[in-house]
C-alpha cells in the first residue's frame, strides 16, 4: 500500500486511475502531469476542465501536507460547484486512502495533515486574508474581474505556489486573454476544442451552432477569442494604432 501511495503521489494520472477510478483524456493527462508553475487551460464547454482541476486540487492537498488550495471563480456559487467536484472525488477514494477531516462544509475542508481546500467568493475585497497558497485554481477566468486576479497573485509570492487559469474565451479582453496571447513562456498552454472531446457529438455541435450563432459558438466550443459584439474597432486595429514613437498630446511636465 505504501508503494502504491508513493507512486500515486508522484503521478497524478496514476492517482486518478487507481484511486479515483477515473480515466483521463490525453489532454487531461498532459494537464495532470504539468510540472510548471503557471498553466492556462483554454477549453470548450463540457470538456472536463473542472474535473481535471478538482483532481489536481485533491492530489495536492492529500499528498503534500499543510498545502493551501484556493478555488476562485466569478461567484461563490461557481467556486462551490468546483469544490463539490473535489468532495465527490474525496468520497470516491478507497477506504484505506480516506483522509481524516477536521473540517468539512460546503465551502472548505481541512485534513488532519493540515492541508486546506477553500472555495472563495468572486470579490477582491473579501479574499485578501489568505497567503502562502500552494495552488490557486481560477475557474471561468475570462469572466473573473481583473482586480480579483491581481489580488490572488501575491498569495503565491512566498510559497512559490502554482496557478491555473481555466476558461472558455469571452472576447479579446481581460487577464485570461492577455496571459494567453502575451504571457510568454511563463505559462504552459493547453487548448481543447469540442471537436477534440470524445463525449461531444458532431450532431450536438451542429445543433449548437444553429442555436447560438457563430459569435457564441466560436467561443463556447472552438476556444476562439472573438471581438466583443459592441466593439467599434477590432483589438488588432487598436493595437496597430499604438506607437511608442508618437509623443502624447498631454503629459506631465
Amino acid at each position: 500500500m505504501l508503494a502504491a501511495n508513493l507512486a500515486q503521489a508522484l503521478d497524478p494520472v496514476l492517482f486518478a486511475k487507481e484511486a479515483l477510478g477515473f480515466t483521463p483524456d490525453p489532454w487531461q493527462e498532459q494537464a495532470l502531469r504539468w510540472g510548471g508553475k503557471r498553466l492556462l487551460l483554454n477549453c470548450s464547454r463540457q470538456s472536463g476542465k473542472s474535473t481535471t482541476a478538482a483532481i489536481l486540487a485533491l492530489h495536492k492537498a492529500l499528498f503534500y501536507p499543510a498545502s493551501l488550495v484556493l478555488l476562485v471563480s466569478p461567484s461563490l456559487r461557481q467556486s462551490s460547484e468546483l469544490f463539490r467536484k473535489v468532495q465527490d472525488f474525496l468520497k470516491a477514494l478507497p477506504a484505506e486512502q480516506q483522509p481524516e477531516l477536521v473540517e468539512d462544509n460546503k465551502l472548505s475542508l481541512t485534513m488532519k495533515n493540515k492541508s486546506r481546500i477553500v472555495s472563495l467568493p468572486g470579490s477582491e475585497g473579501t479574499i485578501r486574508g489568505f497567503s502562502g497558497a500552494s495552488l490557486i485554481v481560477e475557474d471561468e477566468a475570462a469572466r473573473v474581474p481583473d482586480e480579483l486576479y491581481f489580488a490572488v497573485r501575491p498569495m503565491l509570492a512566498v510559497s512559490g505556489g502554482r496557478l491555473i487559469l481555466m476558461s472558455t474565451p469571452f472576447g479579446k479582453r481581460g487577464h485570461f486573454f492577455k496571459e494567453w496571447t502575451e504571457g510568454g513562456d511563463t505559462w504552459e498552454r493547453i487548448m481543447i476544442t469540442a471537436h477534440d472531446c470524445p463525449r461531444i457529438s458532431p450532431e450536438f455541435l451542429e445543433e449548437e451552432r444553429q442555436a447560438l450563432g457563430e459569435w457564441w459558438f466560436k467561443q463556447e466550443y472552438l476556444c476562439e477569442f472573438v471581438e466583443t459584439e459592441d466593439q467599434v474597432f477590432t483589438y488588432d486595429q487598436v493595437m496597430m494604432a499604438l506607437s511608442d514613437e508618437v509623443r502624447p498630446l498631454f503629459f506631465e511636465q
